[in-house]
């Protein structure tokens, strides 16, 4: 990145006071990029695992396939889900609170016996479904903004810091060059004024 600037002395400070801001901010931004990734491979993880158990009530629901064409599956609906919002190293984040399922009534003599087994597994099938979406809007969330740190951290260590470094080395060697120049200058200046009277006298 080509940083612009001027060969004086505001220019120096403006640009010296950016280098400080951002070599302050950047170890605040490392150790969040390095949280956010302890974070998405925490939910990771969270996720295989509840994979894991969402496949093996898939299993469990198949074992009882020949038993679902007589099931009324409008028994068990999804009234609501609750939500909160928590922050993970600065990020917004969904947070599950409560499945709220909704059994409608049955008549118990009329209905065979494994009904309940059958409102269990979907119930378990329901909730681990819905905890597992909500662990990937996280997971997805989470790696968004610790790609988006991540960016950050970059441009700062490999672009900005050292592009405003060379501003500074530049500005100050240029000034440099200008004093030893004025102060030449103002030798030779003396040194012919005193050739003058000199050669007057």
């Amino acid at each position: 990145m080509a940083i612009k600037f001027q060969y004086n002395k505001t220019s120096l400070q403006q640009i010296e006071k950016n280098l400080k801001m951002r070599q302050r901010t950047l170890p605040i931004i490392k150790s969040k990029e390095t949280a956010l990734r302890l974070e998405v491979k925490k939910c990771k993880e969270e996720a295989e695992l509840l994979e894991e158990k969402l496949q093996q009530q898939i299993a469990g629901y198949e074992s009882m396939y020949a038993l679902w064409g007589e099931f009324d599956t409008s028994l068990v609906a999804l009234r609501d889900v609750e939500l909160d919002t928590k922050k993970i190293a600065g990020v917004r984040v969904p947070v599950l609170t409560n499945i709220r399922l909704e059994v409608r009534p049955f008549g118990i003599f009329s209905a065979p016996k494994w009904y309940f087994d059958g409102i269990n597994l979907l119930h378990g099938l329901v909730k681990t479904a819905v905890e597992r979406e909500f662990v990937f809007a996280k997971l997805h969330l989470l790696d968004h903004a610790r790609k988006k740190t991540t960016q950050k951290v970059n441009l700062f260590e490999k672009v900005q810091i050292p592009g405003f470094q060379e501003a500074v080395r530049k500005i100050k060697r240029f000034m440099e060059d200008e004093e030893n120049l004025s102060k030449s200058s103002q030798k030779i200046l003396k040194s012919l004024q005193n050739k003058r009277k000199e050669a007057t006298a």
